[in-house]
């Protein structure tokens, strides 16, 4: 069976939008080095810091970020000789651990923020209007949802 190959227009979509994003996360990571973090750590510090009480169960945080168990369990041991988090024991459930985030990395995500909210800001937000961006969103939602499906992720995974 042939290939449905992408056409020009379609190929042309693709490769911007893949450009992009990788340029765009390129751009911001370079940015947040700045501040002495990675876009790892930043990622895990948002999180931590938009959460009650600066602490989660470790499968609550690798669903909201999105990611495999192994890479968490890399980047928080990272994290934690840092001094930004610590694990400790779920009181809830004996089978996993909650990630605390610590003084030095409230402090960390509070330094970086600022500076990482403006370079989102110039370098996304600002360049489109209102209406591109409720259509953005709308369009980034679909491709979500369909990924939700065929991936059986949790349908609360995806950003509303």
């Amino acid at each position: 069976m042939e290939p449905n190959w992408l056409n020009a227009q379609e190929a042309c979509a693709w490769q911007t939008f893949v450009h992009a994003h990788y340029r765009l996360e390129f751009h911001l990571a370079r940015r947040l080095q700045e501040s002495g973090l990675s876009g790892a750590d930043y990622e895990v510090l948002a999180v931590l810091s938009d959460h009650d009480g600066d602490r989660m169960p470790s499968h609550q945080l690798r669903n909201a970020l999105g990611w495999e168990k192994s890479r968490l369990s890399h980047q928080v041991r990272r994290m934690q000789t840092d001094g930004l988090i610590r694990r400790e024991p779920n009181p809830s459930d004996a089978r996993s651990t909650m990630i605390c985030l610590l003084p030095a990395g409230r402090a960390a995500i509070e330094n970086a923020a600022p500076g990482h909210v403006e370079e989102v800001r110039s370098n996304f937000v600002d360049l489109f209007t209102p209406a591109e961006l409720d259509r953005l969103t709308a369009l980034n939602q679909r491709i979500l949802h369909h990924l939700a499906k065929i991936d059986d992720s949790p349908a609360d995974d995806v950003p509303s």
